[in-house]
């Protein structure tokens, strides 16, 4: 009898062990490879152009890719002035460009590496997240930056009001979609995928709008962070191709190090005085309401005014001066330029080790002896976030336009409420009367 009680039992578990085991041995080839170790991505072909490849001909390899990245980088720098001579709105849309491609390029990888085209709806998810991002960071830096012309036109004025509950129905249609695409052979990979995506989106996409609002500060706080980690690769480069011990000329050298960051700090320095002294570089963007037009155009505040500064005792001794004439931002260039020798390649280090977890020399070959747009940009988006922090922390302070613009945008009862609370606390510090009386005068 007990037998007899035991068997349905048995019998139950053997089957839900056979289900199990069925299960098990149903998981794709795909999540196995996943599982059993890195697969490998295929090898962009090399793209430098013939004529480079025909002039270069008879150098070794060594000088040969010394040559190709010397020539693209004077080609790149050419086209970052031209930009920068283009004016700021054209500096966002080349950020967005950039911000795009180096998308492209971190997704294209994890297609290769999961074997993920055959993923139903997972490259349209993907682009489709990334729109919803973008919506959500432009429409909030347009708001923030652009108050009275979003207050201006009724479209932008109700797309502001709602842009955060639009932003979040875009992203939760997208989230629903992909638990509709959700496919049993391939759980796993495409949690895999969805995960890629949104990293992808928080690297790449959050730091690039920091790019952007940096911009929107003063265009010196885009270019001299930029040029400063450009300054650092070259330099390192050239130091470690030249001084260091390293058989290949590598720039990850000591040498390329120390000579990276001493360069860098004296360019910074320099741009910094270079630039300071010019309004179009160092007033924010603004939308002027008269001419319906963006415009770079203000009165330089004491950051980008030249003032006197009391040398040390030890450096007067050496210099003979007891005073030197700087811009306050050159000191701030300062601190600028460290981050980006000392810290700033840390983004470099990390982009070499993600690349080397998944077997691949580059991120793509869209810029010949460089390799992809990201391997150029690694630093950069490391370099933005500090750059956007260290506003917020030592330079922004209250923003009277910003205050003033809010309250024209209240109703008529909230203005007024506004002004009573105003003029109570003002009478009772004691400066209203000193006002009525400097006003009368």
């Amino acid at each position: 009898r007990w037998k007899i009680l035991q068997t349905p039992a048995t019998n139950k578990e053997q089957g839900s062990d056979n289900e199990l085991k069925a299960e098990k041995d149903g998981v794709s080839d795909s999540e196995s490879k996943v599982d059993s170790g890195v697969p490998e991505v295929p090898v962009p072909a090399d793209d430098t152009p013939e004529v480079l490849n025909k002039a270069l001909s008879g150098l070794s390899s060594r000088w040969k890719n010394w040559w190709v990245r010397g020539i693209l980088t004077l080609a790149m720098i050419s086209f970052f002035f031209f930009i920068i001579y283009l004016g700021p709105m054209v500096l966002m849309m080349i950020v967005l460009c950039v911000q795009i491609k180096c998308f492209q390029e971190i997704i294209t990888i994890g297609y290769s590496v999961y074997h993920s085209y055959d993923l139903p709806w997972f490259r349209t998810l993907s682009w489709y997240f990334l729109l919803c991002v973008n919506y959500f960071f432009y429409g909030e830096t347009v708001t923030d930056y652009f108050f009275t012309l979003v207050q201006r036109e009724e479209p932008l004025r109700i797309l502001s009001k709602y842009h955060r509950f639009i932003s979040f129905a875009l992203y939760l249609t997208g989230f629903c979609m992909f638990v509709l695409s959700l496919v049993k052979k391939h759980y796993r990979l495409q949690f895999y995928m969805f995960g890629w995506t949104h990293v992808t989106l928080l690297i790449v996409v959050t730091q690039s709008h920091l790019i952007i609002h940096n911009l929107f500060e003063g265009m010196i706080w885009f270019i001299v962070p930029i040029s400063c980690v450009i300054c650092n690769d070259i330099m390192a480069y050239m130091f470690g191709f030249f001084f260091g011990k390293s058989p290949k000329g590598c720039c990850k050298t000591w040498e390329g190090f120390i000579g990276g960051f001493f360069s860098t700090i004296v360019f910074g320095i320099m741009l910094s005085y270079v630039m300071a002294g010019c309004r179009y570089f160092v007033c924010p963007v603004e939308f002027n309401n008269d001419s319906n037009s963006f415009q770079v155009d203000c009165e330089p505040s004491e950051l980008f005014q030249l003032q006197d500064y009391a040398l040390p005792s030890m450096l007067e001794s050496v210099t003979g001066w007891t005073t030197v004439c700087l811009y306050p931002f050159q000191i701030h260039s300062i601190a600028l330029s460290s981050f980006a020798s000392i810290v700033g390649p840390f983004g470099g280090f990390f982009a070499s080790g993600f690349k080397r977890a998944f077997k691949i020399k580059d991120f793509a070959n869209t810029i010949p002896g460089h390799g992809g747009i990201m391997d150029r940009f690694d630093c950069q988006y490391l370099m933005a976030t500090f750059v956007n922090v260290y506003i917020a922390s030592f330079i922004r302070g209250p923003n009277p336009t910003k205050v003033i613009q809010q309250l024209l945008a209240l109703r008529p009862d909230q203005q007024l409420y506004i002004f009573n609370s105003l003029k109570a606390h003002l009478t009772e510090k004691g400066l209203l009367p000193a006002l009525e009386e400097a006003a009368a005068a």
